[in-house]
């Protein structure tokens, strides 16, 4: 048996992680489109508010929020996407093991 096959997982992980330090750098490529509606709207309203001569606070925390919550998503990710990966290596070791111990010599 050779090593297990996680190269699609890796990838996935990669641009995972490029997509979560795109985020934490407050890109909106990454962003899925509630998530993008959500901050656009927040910007909006802040805008609202400021032509209104208001407090943008409101709008400020809702933008947050909606970056918050796809950092959130992005974490959840990559942590389920190397569970993944550490399943795979595991049953592919536990088969290794498994033919080692049961061959002859």
């Amino acid at each position: 048996m050779g090593k297990p096959d996680t190269r699609r997982l890796d990838r996935a992980i990669q641009q995972a992680n490029r997509k979560l330090a795109a985020v934490q750098n407050r890109e909106m490529w990454p962003l899925d489109g509630r998530e993008r509606r959500a901050l656009l709207s927040a910007m909006a309203s802040g805008s609202a508010s400021v032509v209104r001569h208001k407090s943008t606070s409101r709008a400020d925390t809702r933008a947050d929020t909606a970056w918050s919550a796809a950092e959130t998503r992005l974490i959840a990710e990559i942590a389920a996407l190397q569970a993944e990966r550490q399943r795979i290596v595991t049953e592919n070791a536990q088969a290794k093991a498994a033919k080692k111990s049961s061959g002859w010599w």
